[in-house]
């Protein structure tokens, strides 16, 4: 008997996570439209930045926040590949330091300012404390990422597959691979479009969905890490899970739980 890794927590089929830059006040009318679906995404801050015109002030930010993810964008919004080691690693110790004295939890997570990386970036972080980091390129599918330090998004909210995008991720079906919708953009280009009713009729349109796991990017970032700890006997039948999350997996379409530190035995479960 052989298990899929299609399913997400509460074995769920989808799952939905968003991803906003930069902290400015714009992010408030752009959490009360999350908050009012049960939408829940990541907002990657600099450190900085807050409390200067335009940005959210530091006192704001872990009320504004609660129930998403506060995470890393480099302390002043550096061109990251362009910057000595020394001076890399300062800007993510200080951002991570500034911000998590805010969110009162560790910073993990982060995305590259300006969208700028490199190989050398990529190696530097884990030492930095950073477990996933968003890109800015687009691949327009539901995949999980290969690499979550090179983290691609499914789309930009101005991209013109949005709707589209939308329309396949709630009509999607079980299948062998996990469906994984990842948006991203700044709330500052709803404010300069004119268009916040895109946001609000995006978040309408796959609210209240009992088969999507609305997630943070670092909660679905632990739960790709954990699914892939997950280890398998030699004729996988039977299931070990050594993380501390509970992770689902497909067994003949059903959902079956593989809680932390237990064994399955998938012909019983």
């Amino acid at each position: 008997m052989y298990c899929s890794f299609n399913r997400w927590a509460g074995g769920k089929t989808r799952c939905l996570t968003m991803s906003y830059d930069d902290g400015v006040t714009a992010d408030r009318r752009l959490v009360e439209i999350f908050n009012r679906y049960g939408i829940r995404g990541s907002f990657h801050l600099n450190g900085g930045w807050l409390g200067r015109d335009g940005y959210i002030a530091r006192e704001a930010a872990a009320g504004l926040y609660a129930g998403h993810e506060i995470s890393a964008h480099g302390y002043t919004h550096p061109l990251l590949s362009r910057l000595p080691e020394s001076v890399l690693a300062q800007q993510m110790i200080d951002d991570r330091r500034s911000l998590e004295a805010l969110a009162g939890y560790p910073v993990r997570g982060m995305s590259y300012p300006y969208g700028d990386y490199s190989p050398r970036v990529i190696e530097l972080l884990p030492a930095l404390g950073i477990e996933y980091a968003r890109t800015v390129a687009a691949h327009g599918g539901f995949h999980i990422p290969e690499n979550l330090l090179a983290w691609h998004p499914t789309c930009h909210h101005g991209d013109a597959r949005l709707g589209d995008l939308t329309k396949r991720f709630v009509e999607s079906q079980p299948g062998m691979l996990q469906t994984l919708f990842y948006v991203w953009g700044h709330s500052y280009e709803f404010n300069n479009a004119g268009n916040w009713d895109l946001i609000e009729n995006f978040c309408k349109s796959v609210a209240n969905d009992s088969q999507t796991w609305y997630a943070t990017n670092i909660e679905v970032a632990d739960y790709i890490n954990a699914q892939r700890a997950l280890r398998a006997t030699a004729d996988g039948e039977c299931l070990f899970n050594p993380s501390a999350v509970s992770i689902w997996v497909d067994v003949h379409g059903q959902a079956v739980e593989v809680a932390p530190g237990k064994v399955v035995h998938l012909a019983t479960a």
